[in-house]
């Protein structure tokens, strides 16, 4: 112990004479770049001392294999002056490389396609001759690639052609060029050559890639045509309007400090188009989108990788979702209590507190599940040590058992970076269980856990077992966005590689020990990556206390549903500051019709220490909605489940041929058959509401409405606007203060028709996990099995 003493004595000392090197700050743009600050790859693409090859021509190609060769050519970019404006444009190069015969003016590297399923198309290319060959720690995909013999080949002199029933791959050798089209023949998007540049005075740069003059890495930039109108939709949770046309979006993982700006905690490397077709970039290194920002008609996707390893998916959205999570992997179904409310603030401290919340809940009669205790359960606040704190918990183990009989689960917040002064920091650092800098030392103050480290991870887990063993039912699986850029991890990579992974790893180590332990799949994270749907499930971070916080938060929630999540969540109020009760009634209606629900944030968030009715009134009102609903939500999650559709839905994915549902970002489908407008200004009581395909019926207040657009008054007696799809039918239970009370043999089916024709429904009980369809004629409904079900009009 002494020698561990006396190393971080060493390192403190080292650190404060500047005897430690460090790397010198990087620029982005000519200004310094912060640490955990969004990367922009696309500045690199600027550099005028960067050598530059342009996709030129397919010099072989063997259909059968799929595998052949594409000839780069060497191009510089120069400065070009035009009435004293000087722009940057591609020039032809010939190679001063030493010694010449070495090396090649002009290479010819490997470019192969693969056929995942009939609609799925794989597409690699390498920038180098060396193969690196399949990832033995894949973590971004559920496992093996599947292969498909659904696709035809057939060449002419002028291109190969692939065919299935959903669409066509062409490549055409002269110029190189990928064609996508649908079935149809219509050219859904196509990748630019350079010779397109010939109608343009704007002389872009297509698809190519760089050997950077620094440190003669390559970074590939695959460019595609957008056309005029294209939507582009995904990317995670992305706050920004749900429509990326004309945003420059950049997938690097890091702390936004809240759902209000471009940068995000989730970013996914996955976009669908509206024209009928998706791409997910099978890359953890930073990648940097200008879907139309720089260029309107073209998409470039700046890739920090050196080998393009892409997906291609043909469909409508339903389509496109269930290829990329059967790529990636659906999401797991999480126990039916963490569909109840979870009460939680900054922070509960005390085992009297827990006692205290849990008897207010019940006693006021808010239905709840959860209870989640925040930074202060240990004895230092923010200082994770895995224990109850013994000055405040008489008993862990007893209160954890006690809220359990009340109908209670408790869910614990920890974090994976460790101070100084936390108790643990001396064991990892003599272990070596931390990332590390190239001088295999701390690359920053905190120890940042190593989960590509096998070590790191069984001795976390261990921590976290110790919890999950004596009750606790879940772990908030906080931060993971600051893992170190620069560092050197287990795995061999740098942070390069590893920092987007990061979350993934953070993610299914805590999933995959409590899965373990409890039997349940079930975690409460705030960052992701590709890979991450697996683990469910996620929440939006800490939203501002204001009408902005409260839109940016549903853009997040929708676009990161878009992006192959099945389970969201937020906190209601926002976080910052205690929320005005004005704020916080418009609010609670969008949280409790979510797939999942917190009440969290700078206190107070419990209803009971709001001095007005209303916020008492609507708190309640709203979580009774949603317990009464719970068969409805429940069954929709499990298709969400089995198709990779998000429960908090955007318009488009249920009338993807409705041009209107493509361009509504402010409201959205709860399910498939409920749909949800919130109030997003202050004092409003009414608002514009989009309703696609035939009717809807107000679901508070029965009012019928047709297609098209409404200004609709939230009349009913909660401040939101909540409409069912006609020919609807959805199971109701009866209203219980916990789900574990609730009675599934009984099941009350609410129709919702104007038309006297059949309803239709999905049930789903939580004891078989059998996912049901049913339909309701007259007072007759078939289909429903394992409980007594009855229609209710």
């Amino acid at each position: 112990m002494d020698s561990v003493k006396r190393l971080i004595s060493l390192l403190t000392h080292l650190i404060l004479a500047g005897a430690v090197s460090y790397a010198q700050p990087q620029t982005s743009n000519g200004v310094t770049y912060l640490m955990n600050e969004a990367v922009d790859v696309s500045q690199d693409f600027r550099e005028l001392g960067n050598i530059l090859f342009l996709a030129d021509h397919l010099e072989s190609f063997d259909v059968a294999t799929g595998e052949g060769l594409v000839n780069w050519q060497r191009h510089q970019l120069v400065p070009r002056q035009a009435f004293n404006t000087n722009l940057r444009q591609p020039q032809r190069l010939r190679m001063l490389d030493f010694p010449g015969t070495a090396y090649e003016n002009n290479p010819s590297y490997r470019f192969s396609i693969d056929f995942v399923s009939p609609r799925t198309v794989r597409i690699r290319m390498l920038t180098t001759i060396v193969d690196p060959g399949e990832n033995p720690d894949e973590i971004m995909l559920a496992g093996p690639v599947p292969s498909s013999d659904a696709w035809t080949g057939s060449e002419t002199e002028e291109a190969v052609t692939y065919r299935s029933e959903y669409g066509q791959i062409e490549i055409e050798k002269n110029p190189w060029r990928i064609v996508i089209k649908d079935a149809e023949g219509k050219v859904l998007t196509e990748t630019a050559a350079i010779r397109d540049n010939r109608s343009s005075q704007v002389k872009y740069t297509p698809f190519s890639f760089i050997k950077r003059g620094r440190d003669n890495a390559r970074l590939i930039n695959p460019v595609f045509r957008l056309a005029p109108s294209e939507m582009i939709l995904g990317c995670g949770e992305s706050a920004t309007a749900l429509n990326k046309a004309g945003q420059k979006v950049h997938l690097y993982v890091t702390d936004p400090q809240g759902p209000e700006t471009d940068q995000m905690y989730k970013p996914i490397p996955f976009f669908m188009s509206d024209r009928g077709y998706g791409m997910f970039m099978h890359t953890s290194a930073p990648v940097t989108c200008d879907f139309g920002a720089s260029y309107i008609g073209l998409n470039k996707l700046f890739m920090g990788d050196e080998n393009l390893d892409l997906f291609i998916f043909l469909g409508e959205p339903k389509d496109i979702l269930d290829e990329y999570t059967s790529l990636v992997g659906k999401t797991q179904m999480p126990p039916l209590w963490s569909f109840g409310t979870w009460m939680s603030r900054i922070t509960y401290f005390t085992q009297e507190e827990g006692y205290d919340v849990a008897s207010k809940i019940r006693e006021n009669k808010y239905p709840c599940d959860v209870i989640h205790f925040d930074t202060g359960w240990f004895d230092v606040d923010w200082q994770c040590d895995y224990k109850f704190s013994p000055k405040r918990f008489s008993d862990p183990a007893k209160m954890l058992a006690d809220l359990k009989d009340m109908g209670f689960h408790v869910s614990l917040w920890q974090l994976p970076y460790f101070s100084q002064k936390n108790v643990f920091f001396p064991e990892l650092v003599e272990k070596g269980l931390y990332v590390k800098n190239g001088n295999g030392q701390l690359p920053q103050e905190d120890v940042v856990l190593d989960f590509s480290n096998p070590e790191t991870v069984k001795w976390y887990q261990d921590k976290i077992a110790g919890l999950l063993k004596i009750g606790v039912g879940a772990i908030k699986v906080d931060f993971g966005e600051g893992a170190p850029l620069d560092g050197q991890y287990a795995s061999g990579k740098s942070g390069w590689y590893e920092h987007n992974l990061y979350p993934a790893r953070y993610n299914k180590a805590v999933a995959d020990i409590t899965r373990e332990i409890n039997g349940e799949n079930i975690i409460w994270a705030r960052s992701a990556w590709a890979g991450s749907q697996r683990y469910p499930l996620h929440w939006g971070g800490d939203a501002s206390t204001d009408d902005t916080g409260m839109i940016g938060t549903l853009h997040s929630g929708l676009s990161f549903g878009l992006s192959g999540f099945s389970f969201w969540s937020h906190d209601m109020g926002g976080f910052v500051r205690s929320t005005p009760e004005e704020l916080y009634c418009r609010w609670l209606p969008f949280g409790f019709l979510t797939s999942h629900t917190r009440a969290h944030g700078a206190p107070p968030t419990e209803p009971w220490l709001y001095e007005s009715e209303e916020v008492q009134n609507v708190f309640r009102k709203s979580a009774e909605m949603k317990y009464r609903l719970m068969p409805y939500v429940y069954a929709q999650a499990k298709e969400c489940t089995e198709k990779g559709l998000p429960m908090v839905r955007a318009m488009f994915i249920e009338f993807p041929d409705d041009p209107g549902a493509w361009k509504v970002d402010d409201q959205y489908l709860f399910g498939s058959q409920i749909l949800v407008a919130p109030l997003f200004e202050e004092g409003t009581t009414s608002r514009t509401v989009y309703l696609p395909g035939g009717k809807w019926i107000d679901y508070q207040t029965g009012k019928v409405y047709n297609p098209g657009w409404h200004q609709i008054e939230a009349d009913g007696e909660l401040p939101v606007i909540m409409l069912v799809r006609d020919g609807s039918a959805l199971p109701h239970i009866a209203l219980a203060q916990s789900t574990t009370d609730m009675d599934w043999s009984k099941i009350t089916v609410k129709v919702y028709n104007t038309s006297g024709k059949a309803s239709t429904g999905l049930f789903c009980l939580p004891s078989d996990g059998k996912l049901q369809k049913f339909t309701v004629q007259g007072s007759k409904i078939s289909g429903i099995t394992g409980t007594n079900a009855k229609v209710s009009r």
